[in-house]
């Protein structure tokens, strides 16, 4: 089996330095891309980047960085979107986004709709948040949820329907039922220091699951 390569992509939203710091310690990301202004958070704690993307409209100046990929301001895509399709392109396999919750509800929404989007496009995407995390989920795919005694879980369908919805080790169970996009069934599930899981058989749907 091939290693799995990670990229990670650093956005202008709230910024989880601590859970960055760790996992780039630890050597979990192959490549670390800044989008836009996300390159001011790198800066601050001394991490230089591989790729910094975007406008940089919102970082007011053009980065010095070893590879620069500039775009208009005027465009059709976010900056964050351009570089999901990048790091898809550059055939990564996970991608953590950090910098992408947060803030402006308008840009939020999008960013999900983009993680969405990208995970029915084969990439394992993980947007990481100041004291969540939330996962895209295509089926079919299980996702494996962190050992906890005690936390908040809610699976939020991203397609109309989804299809052989499965939910183990949590307060509430779901046993091969399915979930729409107008429902609100999926929301505040808890952990109860089992292991836990989430499992779908088709459609995309996102988990919001608490950082250790």
């Amino acid at each position: 089996m091939a290693d799995v390569k990670t990229c990670v992509l650093v956005a202008a939203s709230q910024f989880n330095a601590r859970d960055f710091r760790e996992r780039y310690e630890a050597g979990l990301f192959d490549y670390v891309m800044a989008v836009d202004a996300g390159f001011a958070y790198l800066e601050d704690l001394g991490v230089r980047p591989d790729m910094a993307l975007g406008d940089f409209d919102s970082l007011g100046y053009v980065p010095t960085c070893q590879r620069v990929s500039r775009f208009p301001r005027e465009k059709n895509q976010s900056d964050l979107e351009l570089a999901l399709e990048r790091a898809k392109t550059m055939r990564y396999d996970d991608v953590y986004v950090y910098g992408a919750l947060g803030g402006r509800i308008d840009f939020e929404l999008s960013n999900l709709q983009a993680a969405a989007k990208y995970s029915e496009a084969g990439l394992c995407v993980t947007l990481v948040g100041e004291d969540c995390a939330v996962r895209a989920l295509t089926g079919p795919d299980v996702l494996d949820l962190p050992l906890m005694d005690s936390g908040t879980v809610s699976v939020i369908a991203m397609s109309d329907r989804c299809t052989g919805m499965i939910e183990r080790g949590m307060a509430y169970s779901l046993d091969d039922e399915p979930l729409t996009n107008r429902e609100s069934r999926g929301v505040s599930n808890e952990l109860t220091g089992m292991p836990a899981s989430v499992g779908i058989a088709s459609g995309t749907v996102l988990v919001f699951y608490p950082l250790p």
